[in-house]
Order: structure tokens, then sequence, then C-alpha cells
């Protein structure tokens, strides 16, 4: 605080004071500062809550950016199903075309057939009934003797 030499002028010796009562008023003020417990809480009270209030803000964000970009996702997925459900709409439509072109060539065939052999012209379906009515007729035959 003071040096090894004493000044000898009154001038410089009150300016030396001035600066030492300078520096003890804050060191009595750090340390006043450093008791002060309610002060200190508050002030990190009010650094917590600014803290919280920037996170917020920031979560925020990001959220709205992570609903735009889903949204923009969402929007792209959609029109590629729809493009995707045309081209097999589309496919769709042409099998169609040549499956009906098919039957219907078929059918004339068939019918052509049909008309040179008609020996031919009994078709399975008709002799499937047949074999199942010959059939229903045994068992309601055979029901009937047992009882």
């Amino acid at each position: 605080m003071s040096t090894p030499e004493k000044p000898v002028d009154p001038q410089q010796l009150r300016t030396e004071i001035e600066k030492t009562r300078a520096d003890l008023g804050s060191t009595v003020e750090a340390l006043a500062a450093k008791t002060d417990v309610k002060a200190r809480a508050k002030g990190a009270a009010t650094d917590a809550k600014h803290r919280a209030t920037e996170a917020a803000a920031d979560a925020k964000d990001r959220a709205v950016e992570a609903v735009s970009g889903a949204k923009d996702r969402t929007k792209e997925a959609a029109t590629d199903a729809k493009e995707r459900a045309k081209v097999v709409a589309a496919d769709v439509t042409d099998r169609t075309k040549v499956a009906a072109a098919d039957v219907k060539d078929r059918a004339q065939q068939t019918a052509v057939e049909v008309r040179e052999n008609p020996r031919r012209a009994v078709p399975p379906a008709l002799i499937g009934v047949a074999a199942v009515a010959v059939v229903t007729g045994i068992v309601v035959a055979a029901r009937r003797r047992r009882a």
C-alpha cells in the first residue's frame, strides 16, 4: 500500500491517500457484494430466467423448423405417391384392355369351335353338375334306407 520511500511532498502524499481510499472502497464494495446473499440469489435467478427464455426460444425455433421440414417431406411424399398411383392405374388399365381383348378372342374362338363341332359343346361345368347330382342322389337314397 505504501511505498518503501516516504513521499516528501504533501501533494504527493494526498494523492497516495486518495488512491488508497479508492482501492479500499472498491475492496469493501466487493466484499459487501459477496456477502449480500439476497442480491446474489436474485442475480442468479435473473440469469437463470434469461437462459431459460433463450432456451425456450431456441427450442421453439427448432420445432418450427422441424414442422416445416416435415410438411415439405409430406408434400413430396404425397406428390410421389400420386405419380406412382397414376403409373399403376395406367398399367392396370392397359392390362385390363389386353385381358378383355384376350377373353373376347377366346370367346369368339370357342363360339366358332362349337359351331364347327357341336359334340365338344358340352361344357365341363355341366358334367360337374351332373356328377354332383348323382352323388347327392346316392347319399339321399342311403339315408332313407337307414331311417
